[in-house]
């Protein structure tokens, strides 16, 4: 039963990868219109906009692709002491991008700076924001031996910079997915095109970028500073109707441009 699963897995997937191929096989004069209604698509006179050169996800940085399948997740044979309290069972996962190493003590430091420029720790105000990402260096104190070396420098010195970085709650990790989130895309919109050279740099506690608020009311980027995501101060070329109206200001999902969200994995990934 079980070889005839991943038999019908196989077939299925070699099934969406011969449909992958034939979609990229439409020709230049189809791919524009559309096969629902037959309206075109990405027309100068307005309608839907939608990236049809679009290949594949380019992948985020620091991550390696992981194929997804089933498998069975549980204890699969007699516990020495017959304690089954974690009974098998098959799981499904989805292909998925994972970091390739863990995170590292330089990765969370470039966020502790990145947070210290934005919300400085001196503003009363925003003590607490710094305080609160700072990882539990005493997780290193142990009462049995001479540790003060490691509280001292493993997060802070260049030796360990490339060293996975610890005491780190989960919503500090959490945080962090959040952060990096905003700064890849940040980053992806200004190559784009789609953000002003820079901003990036001049981000203020008051004037930042979120990914949540740039898709549901993109004018609030940046604290309502519509002059960093006004096109013409970008580097793309301004979009018109047969109006003279602008549009395609603003990147969706439909770009392809935008990555999804950074999170921390499940168990069974």
């Amino acid at each position: 039963m079980e070889t005839k699963n991943i038999v019908t897995l196989r077939l299925a997937l070699v099934l969406a990868l011969s449909l992958t191929m034939f979609g990229c096989k439409r020709s230049s004069s189809s791919k524009n219109t559309s096969r629902a209604t037959g309206w075109k698509i990405n027309a100068k006179e307005g309608g839907f906009q939608f990236n049809t050169e679009f290949k594949e996800q380019e992948t985020s940085p620091g991550l390696v692709f992981i194929e997804g399948g089933t498998f069975t997740m549980g204890k699969v044979q007699d516990d020495v002491m017959h304690d089954w309290n974690n009974a098998p069972n098959q799981q499904h996962v989805q292909s998925f991008y994972m970091d390739e190493t863990e995170v590292t003590n330089l990765m969370y430091l470039e966020y502790l700076d990145w947070i210290k420029n934005v919300y400085p720790p001196t503003d009363e105000r925003f003590k607490a924001i710094y305080d609160g990402a700072l990882p539990d260096t005493l997780v290193w104190r142990n009462r049995l031996g001479y540790s003060e070396m490691m509280v001292e420098n493993y997060l802070r010195h260049p030796g360990y910079a490339e060293y996975p970085v610890v005491g780190v709650t989960w919503i500090q990790a959490v945080e962090f997915a959040n952060w990096r989130t905003d700064r890849v895309n940040e980053m992806n919109l200004e190559e784009a095109g789609y953000l002003e050279r820079d901003a990036r740099l001049a981000a203020t506690a008051t004037e930042n970028f979120n990914i949540d608020t740039y898709l549901n009311a993109p004018r609030e980027t940046f604290g309502g500073n519509d002059s960093i995501i006004n096109p013409a101060k970008s580097r793309r070329r301004v979009q018109t109707n047969a109006l003279g109206d602008t549009i395609n200001v603003y990147a969706s999902r439909e770009t392809g441009i935008l990555t999804p969200k950074y999170r921390l994995p499940s168990e069974a990934e």
